[in-house]
């Protein structure tokens, strides 16, 4: 419980109407989860306008309102506070309630397209074999300690998120890893944290239904190395030429990464097949149980960070030659039938390109590449072409399918992705809207020695359909129908 006057402590106030002093219960965004004695935020959504459930929020027994107009009435009944911008006030205020918790661990997120779930993930293993308590804000979980908490957003709404670090901080973690979206930047749902450091992985196309542009996405990302203070890091991956434009205006120390070029971090692949490979980190060799050079990029994130905390050089890399790969990135499913089964994350045409271009660059010679793929409904139509063509371009077979079409409908989803195939590559396309048929048809085209790849839902365990989640999961699915394969 706080007074209001520390509630909005750092809060770009304009007007007050009320007393100040007051003593406040909770802080809700939501009117259904506005109580008495609470401080409700309008927060102009973009769905909805929390202005107008201002008058729920007071009905439920909110004594206090932040918002930024005043609404036609307002009387002297509840306290009126207007702010510049609710939603940066969200944080900020979410941040008092809860007693800065951010401040009081060590909390690093992780930014970009790709590779942000694995990064953060393998920070989270790393510190804790280290020998530290810590939390984690994850796309596939979240963790306080050994406690696993369910994942419903990438990152979680600042009430949520402040109310789960401040659990943190209460349990002991020293260290917290988190994904920061860009909705969540653009949001202003981190507005508040306090950020040891920030990491840069890449920048490529997604997620333009929500920001129009990818300068909005850029600027998206690039508003959380604006925020972070100076005594906070900036480690950026310079192989994607964004990475530099994140350092500019940015007051944090500035360090880079890279496996192409020079930085401050360096990393390189010496040689790699299915079970891993081996990189020479900053000119020490040691083997990894992943693949791929974008994985040699996460990776060598996660040294340079952990070198950036405090970390001794020669334990980071003893942990990280014992690590193993997060859920659904590129992660092996288990076949007696001599066929090599593969799910992977993949829901964009970099991380498909990525995924493709590593898998084809380690099958043997007489192995083919058959892959699954299917594009989420409700979502970004135009990387939809490129998304087939890229599977197409790098697959002997390709089978589109569904992914979670959502409210939309798959057939519709199936033609914008079939657009994106050329004459010469169909042939060796199928269109099976079925998700689960799609995966068998792939293992029953397999021969001894090919390789499935089944992407874009990665670590999910359900498909989303006209609003409902049924279960389905990419690694049950493959499994069985290589072991049906097997028995036959």
């Amino acid at each position: 419980m706080a007074t209001l006057s520390e509630l909005v402590k750092g809060v770009q106030v304009i007007s007050v109407s009320g007393d100040v002093n007051r003593k406040i219960e909770g802080v809700a965004f939501d009117s259904r989860k506005a109580g008495p004695g609470y401080l409700f935020v309008a927060v102009k959504g973009t769905k909805t306008d929390g202005h107008e459930y201002i008058k729920p929020a007071v009905e439920s027994g909110a004594v206090a309102i932040v918002c930024e107009k005043l609404p036609s009435g307002a009387g002297p009944s509840v306290i009126w506070i207007t702010v510049a911008d609710s939603a940066e006030a969200l944080g900020m205020i979410c941040s008092n309630f809860y007693g800065n918790p951010s401040a009081h661990l060590h909390l690093v997120g992780v930014t970009g397209t790709n590779g942000k779930t694995t990064i953060a993930t393998l920070l989270y293993r790393m510190f804790s074999r280290l020998g530290y308590k810590c939390g984690l804000f994850s796309t596939v979980c979240n963790y306080i300690g050994e406690k696993e908490l369910p994942a419903t957003h990438t990152t979680p709404d600042p009430v949520q998120l402040n109310r789960t670090l401040a659990m943190m901080a209460e349990e002991g973690c020293g260290y917290a890893f988190m994904e920061v979206s860009s909705h969540a930047a653009d949001q202003k749902r981190i507005a508040g944290l306090s950020f040891s450091g920030g990491i840069f992985t890449n920048l490529t196309h997604d997620h333009l239904d929500y920001h129009g542009t990818f300068s909005n996405y850029l600027k998206a990302k690039k508003s959380f190395f604006d925020s972070l203070a100076d005594n906070a890091f900036a480690l950026v991956n310079t192989d994607d030429k964004n990475g530099r434009v994140m350092l500019q205006n940015c007051r944090a120390r500035k360090y880079t990464y890279s496996v192409r070029g020079m930085a401050d971090f360096r990393a390189g692949i010496i040689e790699q097949d299915f079970s891993g490979m081996e990189l020479r980190i900053q000119g020490e060799e040691v083997w990894t149980r992943f693949i791929g050079d974008f994985n040699a990029s996460n990776l060598l994130a996660v040294y340079a960070c952990s070198e950036l905390l405090g970390a001794e050089k020669t334990e980071i890399l003893t942990i990280l030659s014992d690590l193993g790969p997060v859920p659904g990135r590129l992660e092996s499913v288990r076949s007696g039938s001599g066929i090599t089964g593969l799910v992977d994350y993949a829901h964009t045409p970099d991380a498909l390109f990525n995924v493709i271009e590593t898998i084809n660059r380690i099958r043997g010679k007489g192995s083919r590449l058959l892959t699954v793929v299917g594009a989420g409904g409700d979502r970004d139509r135009s990387k939809r072409p490129g998304m087939a063509s890229i599977s197409a371009g790098g697959s002997s077979k390709v089978i589109l399918t569904s992914d979670n079409p959502r409210t939309e409908d798959p057939e519709r989803i199936l033609d914008d992705m079939e657009a994106g195939i050329t004459p010469e590559q169909r042939p060796g396309v199928l269109r099976i809207a079925d998700r689960r048929e799609a995966i068998r048809t792939a293992v029953m085209l397999a021969q001894k020695g090919d390789i499935i790849l089944v992407a874009g839902k990665g670590h999910e365990t359900y498909q989303e359909i006209m609003g409902v989640r049924h279960h389905f999961d990419d690694r049950e699915e493959l499994e069985a129908a290589l072991l049906l394969k097997t028995w036959n």
